[in-house]
């Protein structure tokens, strides 16, 4: 961008993102924990099949020279590597931080490597389309928004072609290792590559790293994703603008849709972050198999509720994900899909319904008709950028109220609302200090991942919600964050799917949507709307991190290494000429612990926790 760049975003190049003491300088320990296993027993086996040569490895965890690991090995040689990177999936604030904190590193501790980025995604991955990363070509995109450095197309490397290509790439390049920055496909594709690459004996390594605005990938390794701090700052902005707005006029109510794709991380945040009246989560949906009309009815009836109090305005937030997690629109969903892969034409497609589907297809406004008909994604999950479910419900709650107020049921005014689709909008923006230290610190753990020789590794940083200075890096296989989860198309079909990382739900058991919750009937009814103003990059508000990461305890990695310690002081302990009653306290203790967790562990054990 050169001279176009505005003062603010010069302003943001000169920003320089903090790092934990453990990564400052050129010596690292490396620290092997123990083989790292699916969270679900029950899908290990399938994973282990499906990825013999990369599941069962071992975490890793990154320590300063100084800390006292007697089994920690320090990484001395550090020769020149050549390391590709590539942006897969959408953009997401803060991916570029990546690249340069994974330059600076490769730099370092050798001057003499070189790091490759591929020129348009993984369309540029397959055809050798290369920039090489340099201090010069880096210096108008540090701390920036975007992708548009490298830029970004299709989402996947899947297909035997592509996979083929890829490997193509990396031998023609010798690259030592590559690296995909991107989501939950993304990091699965990374995955299987990795398996390739081993099973194959490239020598290339492929490192994951956790960078999406939907904040769904999220497991026991993971407690958030590089950019959704950012995207939900700029949301609940314009959330509270709108908010602001209703408050003022008070005569409309704004249906607002977030992007996130199924799950409601995002649309939470913002609620938790800008206190609309209502926030309608898929989970809950999906959690209490609401249909249109209940969901209908719920709004109806607050905004009845409200009128009551002489209020005539509200705001609304949807995930773009709720589509999805209305049983009956799902399943109406799932069978146009079948059709498409099937070869019956769109045109075509509402003449094959099944009767209940046919019904339901032609209940709907046909501007939704039109919508649910596209081509679904590649992962199999429906267009929902492009669904109005915010106009679907706006409209068939005004066609309830004014149904209301002809019948006497409901004696306000008339009802008036307004749609926005909060979604391309904060995707460019420039990222917040939070998601410029994290996609930093991660780009660094990424090069020392490579130097210690490790394949189909995702970076990773814990303990986020405390200051850079405790965060806690390491390593974690991808295959251990893989689930196997079961899919059917139509009402017959049914059948076990791949191992995959698959996204995470908003967890209604956690604490921010406890938090949410017990303030529910004050935001619906009460007004209490909350501006966080612009996203800050000096001052109140610029360190701040997201709510549903501060509110919620998923040190995991941190207390696997606590685990630790505290089975290697029970084996200082208890050791051959300890006394009777130190042995038996032991096997006492030990006993009760196993049979505990053997529970815990087994498949059947219905309850667990979401993590």
């Amino acid at each position: 961008m050169g001279n176009e760049m505005s003062p603010l975003q010069r302003h943001r190049a000169e920003y320089r993102p903090e790092l934990p003491p453990w990564l400052q300088g050129t010596a690292v320990k490396v620290e092997y924990g123990d083989a790292a296993i699916a969270a679900d027993g029950a899908d290990a086996h399938v994973i282990r099949r499906a990825f013999p040569h990369t599941y069962g490895q071992r975490l890793a965890h990154f320590l300063p020279k100084t800390a006292n690991a007697p089994d920690a090995t320090v990484i001395t040689e550090h020769p020149a590597v050549r390391v590709g990177v590539v942006f897969s999936g959408r953009q997401s604030p803060g991916g570029h931080n990546v690249i340069w904190g994974l330059y600076n590193a490769i730099n370092s501790h050798n001057p003499g490597s070189e790091l490759i980025g591929f020129l348009g995604g993984t369309d540029g991955l397959f055809a050798q389309k290369t920039l090489e990363i340099s201090d010069e070509v880096f210096s108008s995109y540090k701390n920036q928004g975007g992708y548009y450095m490298l830029g970004r197309t299709r989402d996947q490397i899947r297909t035997t072609e592509q996979v083929k290509a890829a490997m193509t790439t990396c031998q023609a390049l010798k690259l030592d290792a590559l690296v995909i920055i991107g989501g939950v496909t993304s990091n699965t594709d990374a995955a299987q590559l990795a398996e390739t690459f081993a099973e194959s004996k490239c020598s290339t390594k492929v490192v994951g790293v956790p960078v999406t605005l939907n904040g769904d990938l999220k497991n026991q390794f993971v407690e958030t994703t590089v950019g959704f701090d950012t995207i939900c700052k700029v949301n609940s902005q314009l959330i509270s603008n709108v908010c602001t707005d209703a408050l003022s006029a008070e005569k409309y109510y704004y249906f607002i849709r977030l992007m996130g794709r199924k799950a409601s991380h995002v649309a939470l945040e913002c609620a938790l972050q800008s206190h609309p009246n209502m926030v309608l989560l898929g989970e809950e949906v999906a959690a209490s198999k609401l249909t249109i009309s209940d969901i209908t009815k719920q709004i109806c009836d607050a905004v009845q509720a409200r009128a009551e109090k002489d209020k005539y305005h509200g705001v609304v937030l949807i995930p773009e994900g709720l589509v999805e997690s209305i049983p009956e629109l799902y399943a109406l969903l799932q069978e146009i899909h079948g059709l498409h892969d099937k070869g019956v034409s769109t045109e075509n497609i509402s003449s094959h319904l099944s009767p209940w589907a046919s019904a339901l297809f032609d209940f709907l406004p046909p501007f939704i008709r039109k919508q649910l008909l596209l081509h679904p994604e590649s992962d199999d999950s429906a267009q929902l950028s492009q669904i109005e479910t915010e106009k679907l419900l706006a409209q068939l709650v005004e066609t309830e109220m004014n149904k209301r107020l002809e019948e006497g049921t409901y004696k306000g005014k008339k009802f008036n609302a307004i749609c926005h689709f909060f979604g391309y909008q904060a995707r460019g923006a420039l990222p917040s200090n939070f998601d410029c230290d994290y996609a930093y610190v991660l780009g660094h753990v990424c090069y020392h991942i490579i130097a210690a020789g490790l394949n189909g590794y995702m970076a990773t940083v814990t303990n986020l919600k405390s200051p850079v200075d405790q965060w806690k890096c390491g390593a974690a296989p991808i295959t251990s964050m893989m689930t196997v989860r079961g899919w059917s198309r139509g009402p017959t079909a049914s059948q076990i799917g791949k191992p995959a990382v698959h996204m995470a739900s908003v967890d209604l058991k956690g604490k921010a949507y406890e938090l949410l919750r017990q303030n529910s009937y004050s935001l619906l009814m009460e007004d209490i709307y909350k501006n966080p103003g612009p996203l800050q990059f000096q001052g109140p508000g610029a360190d701040a991190k997201p709510i549903s990461l501060c509110v919620e305890d998923r040190d995991y990695m941190g207390r696997i290494k606590q685990l630790q310690e505290y089975l290697e002081k029970v084996k200082n302990i208890v050791k051959p000429g300890c006394s009777q009653d130190v042995l038996k306290a032991a096997l006492s203790s030990m006993a009760h612990v196993t049979e505990l967790l053997t529970i815990m562990s087994s498949p059947s054990y219905s309850g667990q926790a979401t993590i």
